[in-house]
């Protein structure tokens, strides 16, 4: 079973809570980052950006973005516009986007239980985006940034959720992408600790790398800690996630670009009719359902009907893993889209028209406007044992950066740190 952990946040003063809280690191660009954080010293992103503060010359990788991480998180947790919370809590985090509500539980997750699957991954991770992580958290001794979980909807957990917020909130605002956040703190945890025994997989939805470096994290901590921590679990060995039942969880789509064809785009698309259904210069610009995808070629939207996959997995009926099967791998010859420069990923939120203009613009020469992965196919790979295609996934709303913090610094044996050659790779 899946276990629900308080731990002891620490957390921006109500009164400054709108000069802190951040978008998460891995939604922005560098560029972008120092642009939100320009002229506003205590957001968030001075710790989970930290070359905002450094010369543009200096590489993300270098040393010294990890120690100015480092100074900015101890800064961040001793500054007077913070606040340590006295014990260990849970909260409730509501998001508000559109009039949709997504409400989860702020709480800890255990590294151990992502060891051994209880809590379940559906992508790869790539090793120099581990290794940049893992390193942030060692020399930061903190988990700076919660990750996405959902799990199977509990009755049990959704009544006390309810009762939580009829409370008054610790948190509520509404940031510049006009998404509201409320936090809740649970006032007596136990109960919905409790609750979570019933609950047997927590599944990752957003923010894998950030588990995996939690792991690594924890695995170097624990070989280097003789302590016995009063028979209790290390801090270091749980990290912050915020849980939402699948009935709140919502993905769009996550589109694709295609630089190079291998011929003329009015070419490619009277291939692609000649094999396929296709429905030329249509108006909407979205597949209308499953199996569809509509491709942006020659000036002009199309719609593309995609055979059923050969394959009898889960992971094979996707309309992401189609899309492979039938047009990327045959006619592109993209058999590894995590890896070949010849295809982009779009997120969803971004809209048809930035495929149109980036092909217009000569960016690119191919579109393709995907169907949104339901999270139910989602948890149905995950629980088969498979990885998701790249890009399958694209959440919304984004949780919001800074608002509590997982500082383990005391939990960390004197002088553990990572290795030279982990540093260096």
């Amino acid at each position: 079973m899946a276990t629900l952990h308080s731990f002891p946040g620490v957390r921006p003063h109500p009164d400054h809570l709108e000069e802190i809280a951040s978008v998460p690191y891995d939604v922005i660009s560098t560029d972008e980052a120092r642009t939100l954080a320009e002229g506003e010293p205590r957001s968030f992103l001075h710790v989970a950006r930290p070359e905002v503060d450094l010369s543009p010359e200096v590489d993300v990788h270098d040393d010294v973005v990890y120690a100015k991480g480092a100074e900015n998180l101890r800064a961040f947790v001793e500054a007077d516009y913070t606040v340590q919370e006295d014990e260990p809590s849970v909260y409730v985090y509501r998001l508000v986007m559109d009039g949709r509500e997504q409400t989860g539980i702020f709480g800890g997750v255990s590294v151990g239980e992502y060891d051994d699957g209880t809590i379940v991954k559906h992508e790869e991770t790539r090793p120099k985006k581990e290794d940049d992580r893992t390193r942030h958290i060692l020399e930061q001794q903190a988990h700076a940034e919660p990750v996405m979980f959902t799990y199977r909807d509990q009755d049990a957990i959704h009544d006390l959720v309810d009762r939580v917020q009829k409370n008054d909130p610790l948190y509520d605002f509404e940031a510049e992408d006009g998404v509201r956040h409320t936090v809740w703190k649970v006032e007596g945890a136990e109960g919905l600790v409790d609750a979570f025994k019933d609950v047997a997989h927590f599944y990752i939805a957003d923010g894998h790398h950030r588990c995996k470096a939690a792991s690594r994290a924890a695995q170097r901590l624990r070989e280097q800690d003789p302590a016995d921590h009063d028979g209790g679990v290390p801090e270091y060995e749980v990290f912050p996630a915020v849980l939402f039942p699948m009935s709140h969880m919502k993905i769009l789509a996550y589109n694709r670009l295609v630089y190079e064809l291998p011929e003329a785009p009015g070419d490619f698309l009277d291939t692609l009719t000649e094999e396929f259904e296709v429905e030329h210069d249509i108006d909407d610009p979205e597949p209308s359902m499953k199996g569809f995808v509509c491709v942006y070629l020659d000036g002009a939207w199309h719609r593309v009907a995609l055979p059923p996959s050969q394959g009898v997995r889960a992971v094979d009926q996707l309309d992401v893993a189609r899309l492979s099967e039938y047009i990327l791998e045959p006619h592109l010859d993209i058999t590894d889209p995590r890896r070949d420069p010849n295809i982009d990923f779009v997120g969803g939120i971004r809209g048809t028209d930035e495929l149109e203009q980036r092909v217009d613009e000569g960016e690119a020469q191919l579109a393709v406007s995907m169907s949104p992965t339901s999270i139910e196919e989602l948890v149905a790979v995950s629980d088969e044992g498979s990885l998701m295609p790249p890009k399958s996934t694209w959440f919304e709303p984004k949780l919001r950066s800074g608002l509590l913090v997982h500082d383990f610094v005391d939990d960390v044996p004197e002088g553990a740190s990572l290795t030279l050659a982990e540093k260096k790779a």
